[in-house]
């Protein structure tokens, strides 16, 4: 069942800010592997200033989370997201249309 809470709060994220289509990629990347946020620069071919911001959105708002320090740092999505993945899948579903 999806958290309504949880599918909230993505709504705001996705849809009701700007810069919600490249959080979005972020998450699907990260649901595959980990990445530092060069890889993740490199693999959506964004600047590095625009990853650091969409980073720090997404781990203010516990959807994901890091491991490691300074350069070695790797971004993943965080549990609460793996436990809300379905909420997740619905609205970004619902915003590619």
């Amino acid at each position: 069942m999806v958290d309504s809470n949880a599918k909230r709060l993505l709504w705001y994220l996705f849809a009701g800010s700007k810069g919600g289509d490249n959080r979005i990629k972020i998450i699907e990347l990260l649901k595959e592997r980990p990445y530092n946020m060069n890889q993740l620069a490199e693999k959506l071919n964004l600047d590095y200033k625009a990853i650091q911001h969409h980073v720090k959105v997404l781990e203010n708002n516990n959807i994901i989370s890091r491991m490691g320090e300074k350069y070695g740092v790797l971004f993943f999505i965080s549990s609460y997201m793996e436990a809300n993945i379905e909420a997740f899948k619905e609205v970004s579903s619902k915003l590619k249309r």
